[in-house]
């Protein structure tokens, strides 16, 4: 095995913005300079896989060169591995919307866990089960028993923790009562279920204007403009960078 720090986006849900969060990991770290490895186990959506096919034919036709990562595709257990052993600073995992064994084989790989959900109690349900009458938090879900048993395999194997974040994905921009009863069940499942809440990426149009070209708001410059830049970019940018510092994965200079 290489020594490369194994991040895995995992959420047995779809729909909860896996790729969307994968990809600008990948693509902020690459800008930091990173050699990243990227392994799609989506076979049947590949979005990881597409969003970097894309990039590569976009910087072909602009002419301006963007760090790519090298893409690793993986069918069955003895591939993953290999896959897990290349050398790289980074390994990112995207996982699919379902229980199977590469995924369970990938959390047990992983340094990092990061499972992105929507701000709702529909996402809510693949981490715990609620009381339909009280709203109190009654279990961890099968998917929340998975990574506990990852967790607990990589600490007996290698006597280090997995680190695992659920990330609150496309935040609405008005605060709302819902986003209260969410926050209170959140922080009690953490508390069950060992990980820790990070607030993610809102719902912004630029994430999904770029996604196309195979860009991310890490990616604008004076030569990579696709689309009209505007104030709101820079502070999608900015939240971004606050993303990656609460992941650990850069360390804010500013130190705000």
């Amino acid at each position: 095995m290489s020594k490369a720090r194994i991040i895995v986006v995992g959420n047995e849900k779809g729909g909860a913005g896996k790729s969307t969060i994968a990809v600008h990991l990948i693509t902020a770290l690459l800008h930091e300079g990173a050699h990243i490895g990227v392994v799609d186990l989506d076979i049947r959506q590949q979005s990881t896989g597409h969003f970097f096919a894309n990039r590569k034919a976009w910087t072909a036709a602009q002419g301006t060169p963007l760090p790519e990562p090298a893409i690793m595709t993986a069918a069955e257990p003895a591939a993953l591995e290999e896959a897990l052993g290349q050398e790289c600073d980074f390994v990112v995992i995207d996982t699919p919307g379902a229980d199977t064994e590469l995924s369970r084989l990938a959390h047990q790989a992983a340094d990092l866990v990061v499972t992105p959900m929507n701000d709702s109690f529909v996402d809510f349900d693949m981490l715990g089960v609620v009381d339909p009458v009280t709203l109190a938090v009654i279990r961890p879900s099968l998917y929340a028993e998975t990574v506990w048993e990852a967790r607990k395999r990589r600490a007996a194997q290698r006597g280090t923790s997995i680190d695992w974040v659920v990330l609150r994905n496309r935040l609405a921009s008005v605060e709302a009562r819902n986003r209260k009863r969410v926050d209170d069940r959140l922080l009690a499942l953490a508390r069950r279920a060992g990980f820790r809440p990070v607030v993610g990426l809102r719902d912004r149009v630029i994430y999904r204007e770029l996604f196309p070209f195979g860009l991310t708001v890490s990616d604008l410059s004076s030569t990579v403009r696709p689309v009209q830049v505007a104030l709101a970019h820079v502070a999608a940018r900015q939240e971004l960078r606050v993303l990656m510092n609460d992941l650990g994965l850069v360390q804010d200079s500013t130190g705000s």
